[in-house]
């Protein structure tokens, strides 16, 4: 998990899609050659940082799965 410094202010966080009414989700942006990943509920809590070819990897098998 990255940590929280100030070199994540000012990024443009999307919700996914997918969100229940309640909103219990995840949220993502894009940091140079990174995506992160948070709690869309705890946004203050941790972030998972992905280099951009497993984040790629990871969506493709999320979606070859169904």
């Amino acid at each position: 998990m990255a940590e929280r410094t100030g070199r994540f202010t000012g990024l443009t966080w999307r919700k996914a899609s997918a969100s229940d009414a309640a909103g219990a989700c995840v949220e993502v942006a894009r940091s140079g050659d990174a995506v992160l990943v948070r709690d869309s509920r705890d946004r203050s809590g941790g972030i998972v940082e992905f280099p951009l070819p497993r984040w790629r990897d990871l969506v493709t098998g999320i979606r070859d799965s169904r």
